[in-house]
């Protein structure tokens, strides 16, 4: 008898499924509700659509948390990629300990704790609270993520390659470059997606850093649904959503081709 899945099992299994993507079905649907009730469906229409992209400020928030999101993922990915390389081959080192802890810290710690504590350093140093505030408070929580998958990879890594490639005329950097790197391309990917998906989505950090003119996506979202839910949320989710479906089809079309090959 083959193994497999119980009834119970079962309905438990699409129970979860219901319980994550309903919500963002109904969210699909209503996106083409021609009611401004966003619980009343009036008919099928795309006016929201049309009115989203008169709607200056979310459009500009939009494009901020995009800006802020793709600096500050290629930040954690430059730091994670350096601190995962120097945990993972620099061995016993004096404070090996201490720089662990501190690149492991963030993840459990609370982001309102994070950003308050960055909030407190930056109005200690003068620093004027905008764009680039948020980029610095978003690598460094991104940074840590990025380590984590950076340095499960470098762990696996055959040490031997590297020194096949010396021993052919390579230097260290060469090595670097055209071994290790090629290799560890696919978990660095991985951790860049990683830090871009959780500066996308962050609004306490981007709350206690950001300043006139970065005011990011999560927070214009949350300041007009406190006023009532607009359906212009509903239609830039929608998009957003198709972005990423088409993201996620694309990375499986390369990932077969790869294999194929």
């Amino acid at each position: 008898m083959k193994p497999g899945l119980s009834a119970g099992m079962l309905a438990v299994l699409l129970a979860g499924f219901a319980f994550l993507y309903v919500p963002i079905g109904l969210l699909v649907l209503y996106s083409f509700n021609s009611s401004r009730l966003v619980t009343v469906w009036g008919g099928f229409s795309t006016r929201w659509y049309v009115e989203l992209f008169g709607n200056e400020q979310l459009l500009i928030s939009t494009l901020t948390s995009l800006e802020i999101a793709l600096v500050s993922a290629s930040l954690s990915v430059l730091l994670g990629t350096c601190a995962a390389y120097s945990l993972a081959r620099t061995g016993a080192f004096a404070g090996r300990t201490v720089f662990s802890a501190l690149v492991y810290a963030p993840l459990v710690m609370p982001e309102v704790i994070t950003g308050l504590a960055l909030l407190l350093l930056f109005v200690a140093l003068g620093i004027e609270r905008g764009f680039w505030t948020v980029v610095l408070a978003h690598s460094t929580v991104g940074m840590c993520f990025a380590t984590v998958v950076i340095y499960a990879r470098l762990a696996e890594f055959d040490v031997a390659l590297e020194e096949a490639a010396m021993d052919l005329g390579a230097t260290p950097a060469e090595a670097f470059r055209l071994v290790t790197l090629p290799i560890c391309a696919p978990a660095i990917a991985a951790a860049f997606l990683l830090a871009f998906t959780l500066s996308l989505d962050d609004f306490v950090l981007a709350s206690f850093t950001s300043g006139p003119g970065s005011t990011t996506l999560p927070m214009r979202i949350y300041s007009q649904v406190r006023l009532g839910v607009s359906p212009q949320i509903n239609a830039i989710s929608t998009l957003m959503i198709s972005a990423v479906a088409m993201l996620l089809l694309a990375a499986h079309l390369l990932t077969g081709r790869s294999a194929q090959k």
